[in-house]
């Protein structure tokens, strides 16, 4: 018990540094999958494909069957995704933060199961699984 009062200010730094280092992996909002995983639940066929990406960058290449709805329209456009609702939800961005941010625009509009490509068309692509034009 010495040591621990003694000590308080270093216990308290590393407490405080072991938070610091957690804090990320527990505020990851929402589900997130890998390549592999959104392959699966789109052969599952319930899953359905929403590019966030501007037109530009879907149209130089998105995933198979993708809906183009860029972030910055995602909450005018909101209603064209609500016969989506009981089906899984697979977000696409160019990075993780944007298809985040749309995964949780997503969440908080009533969607249940959304789930976010890590890493983007990049990941898609260095999995070596195709896009369509």
């Amino acid at each position: 018990m010495k040591f621990f009062i003694d000590n308080i200010f270093l216990i308290a730094i590393v407490l405080v540094s072991g938070g610091a280092l957690l804090w990320p992996s527990l505020t990851v909002r929402g589900k997130r999958g890998s390549p592999q995983d959104i392959t699966m639940l789109i052969n599952r066929g319930k899953a359905t494909i929403l590019d966030v990406r501007d037109a530009k960058d879907y149209a130089d290449g998105h995933l198979p069957d993708a809906k183009n709805i860029p972030l910055a329209e995602l909450d005018k456009r909101l209603p064209e995704l609500d016969k989506f609702k009981s089906r899984s939800l697979i977000v696409v961005g160019k990075s993780d933060a944007r298809g985040s941010a749309a995964a949780a625009k997503l969440g908080k509009a009533g969607f249940g199961d959304v789930v976010n490509l890590e890493g983007g068309v990049a990941a898609w692509q260095k999995a070596g699984l195709p896009l369509a034009k």
